[in-house]
Parts: C-alpha cells; sequence; structure tokens
C-alpha cells in the first residue's frame, strides 16, 4: 500500500509510503489518500488528522511517467484537491513539498515542518503551472509578491521563511515534523469536536469562498499550455537531465 493509516486516540495519521519514488503521487496514492480521507470523516471517533509524507519527504509531485491517475468522487485530484471536508487536517512536512505535494499541503488547514523542509512550484521549469489548484491557492497564505516570486521563478521557499510568511505554524527539528503535528492536533482535540468542525467551516469559506470560476480559469490556462512546444521540450529536458531550450511556442 502507498499510503498508510493509524489512529491515536481521536487523530488519524495518515502517511504517503512510497519513499523511493519520492512519495510521486500516481495511482496508488490517490486511492489509498481518498480511503483515509473517507475514514477521517465518516468515523465519528475521528476528530482530527495529521497527514505526513514520512521523515525524508512530504511529496515531490504528480509521477510524470504515470500522472496521479481519475478523479475521486469525493476528494477529485489525488483524493483531496477538491474535497469537501469538515474535520481538521494537519499537513507534517519533512523535505520536500513540490507542485502537486504542496497543493496538497495547500489543502490542510495547518502547517507543521521541519527545518528541512522546503515548499515549491517547479512547473514552469517544464513549461506548465500548477494545476491543482496551486495558482490561486498559494496567494491566500502567503503574501502576493511571494506567491508570484513562486510560481514565476520556480525556486522553493526554505521552511524558516514560510514560517516567518505565516505559512507554517510551527518549526521543529528535523524528523520531528510528525510529533510536532501530532502535539498541534492534541491541542485542536482538547476543545469540542463539533465546535471545532463549526469553526473550521465559517473560516474556510470565507478565505476559499466558491472556487467554482477559478477552476475554470485555471484548468483553460493549463490546456493552453499543454500543446505548447515548450511542454514537450521541458519535459524531455527533466527526464534527460539537461537544461531546457525554450522557444515560447
Amino acid at each position: 500500500m502507498s499510503v498508510q493509516t493509524r489512529s491515536e486516540g481521536n487523530v488519524l495519521v495518515i502517511t504517503l509510503d512510497r519513499v523511493q519514488k519520492r512519495n510521486a503521487l500516481n495511482p496508488d496514492i490517490t486511492a489509498g489518500l481518498d480511503a483515509a480521507l473517507n475514514q477521517l470523516e465518516d468515523n465519528a471517533t475521528l476528530w482530527c488528522g495529521v497527514l505526513t509524507g514520512g521523515t525524508e519527504v512530504f511529496s515531490a509531485g504528480a509521477d510524470l511517467t504515470c500522472g496521479p491517475g481519475e478523479p475521486t468522487q469525493r476528494g477529485g485530484l489525488v483524493g483531496i484537491i477538491t474535497r469537501s471536508r469538515t474535520k481538521p487536517l494537519i499537513a507534517a512536512v519533512e523535505g520536500l513539498a513540490l507542485g502537486g505535494g504542496l497543493e496538497i499541503v495547500l489543502c490542510c488547514d495547518l502547517v507543521v515542518a521541519s527545518q528541512t523542509a522546503s515548499f515549491g512550484f517547479p512547473e514552469v521549469k517544464r513549461g506548465l503551472m500548477p494545476d491543482f489548484g496551486g495558482a490561486f491557492r498559494m496567494p491566500r497564505v502567503l503574501p502576493a509578491n511571494v506567491a508570484r516570486e513562486m510560481l514565476l521563478t520556480g525556486e522553493n521557499l526554505d521552511a524558516a521563511r514560510a514560517e516567518r510568511l505565516g505559512f507554517v505554524n510551527a518549526l521543529t527539528e528535523p524528523g520531528r515534523a510528525l510529533s510536532g503535528a501530532l502535539a498541534l492536533a492534541e491541542r485542536v482535540c482538547a476543545n469540542a469536536p463539533l465546535a471545532i468542525r463549526e469553526s473550521l467551516a465559517v473560516v474556510n469559506h470565507e478565505i476559499n469562498g466558491d472556487e467554482t470560476a477559478t477552476w475554470a480559469g485555471s484548468d483553460a490556462a493549463h490546456g493552453r499550455l499543454l500543446g505548447t512546444n515548450d511542454v514537450a521540450e521541458g519535459i524531455a529536458a527533466f527526464f534527460e537531465r539537461r537544461p531546457a531550450h525554450w522557444t515560447g511556442s
């Protein structure tokens, strides 16, 4: 299984377990993450979730050889991207959270990261753009110019800067992101679960609103890029481990 789960009291720990491929998002990850989040939502004894990629890497993004597979009925892309959730979900990030990996982090409500964590959108280096919502969700949690910097340069944001900017709630020593996230989950679970869910629903609606039109615009922009020569060149350069030669066509 590419996704593991375990319960710790009222907390469900969900672990992406494809470390040999840097937790690249493939159909197995999608199915496992969807099932785990369904479990979190449907089990009345679970009040909060923690999502981790283990101690080495969170996720390097979509698997370029096969993609993440078909969207799921309840979660959409990767089983999470357009999911309607009522219970808090905390990301515990070690190492890289890139592309689709970062877009999964953006689906979470709180973020705990170790000092080794790094967040980025490398899509422009492949002739693409973030197509799991990152292009419009990132500016909601970072200052606009920092979000633009990430989207336009493809360079990573380190955990210390992310914490200073308010994206990361808590910074930990390397290897301690999961324990830090569990400690935060315990603080959440010390409160009345129904009150937590109502508060979360109100604040997330205020932040996210109705994304229908935004998704349509993002999907159209991504579609325009898919047929370009630059995308073919960017992906070829990635697999051949060489600089890309852009033509703007």
